[in-house]
């Protein structure tokens, strides 16, 4: 079975200068997880859950255990404060951000003559959920682990599986 069987071709797609937060909106309001990002009608990214995720990592957070002596006890609340303050800040600076300054760049793809055997293996090799279809250069499609996982499960071709 080829790519193009079981490939959606109806692509929901954002460009490189859409907001973070218009993108967070599709991804929820569509039910997905990831958008290919198209200037000129070329891939140049993709930005998914997992990106928009990244952005809320607060390098202030340690994950070594600490426990503070009885002068720190004071200090303690202090810091959380300061480290709140400090992810209120960012989720606000998240909002406008470019989807370009948080993309992932280097996209792997496949051809929709391509076997789901091969866009499979990308996607184990590589752990992502869904792969780019691109012919002559364009996006033509989008191909999750869920279409493939249909596909051999005999979903919507008719046949049945026991």
């Amino acid at each position: 079975m080829k790519v193009k069987d079981v490939m959606n071709t109806d692509v929901i797609t954002c460009t490189p200068e859409e907001t973070v937060k218009n993108a967070a909106q599709v991804l929820k309001k569509r039910r997905i997880s990831g958008l290919p990002v198209v200037k000129n009608d070329r891939l140049v990214g993709i930005v998914t859950e997992t990106d928009i995720l990244k952005l809320l990592k607060n390098p202030s957070v340690s994950e070594d255990l600490w426990l503070p002596s009885p002068f720190e006890v004071v200090e303690v609340p202090l810091r959380e404060l300061i480290g709140w303050e400090e992810l209120k800040h960012s989720l606000e600076s998240i909002e406008n951000k470019p989807v370009e300054k948080i993309m992932t760049k280097k996209v792997y793809t496949v051809s929709p003559e391509d076997s789901i055997e091969t866009a499979s293996e990308k996607m184990v090799k590589h752990r992502i959920n869904r792969l780019p279809v691109i012919e002559k250069e364009k996006l033509v499609g989008i191909v999750a682990r869920g279409d493939i996982i249909k596909a051999i499960s005999g979903e919507g071709s008719g046949n049945i599986v026991e």
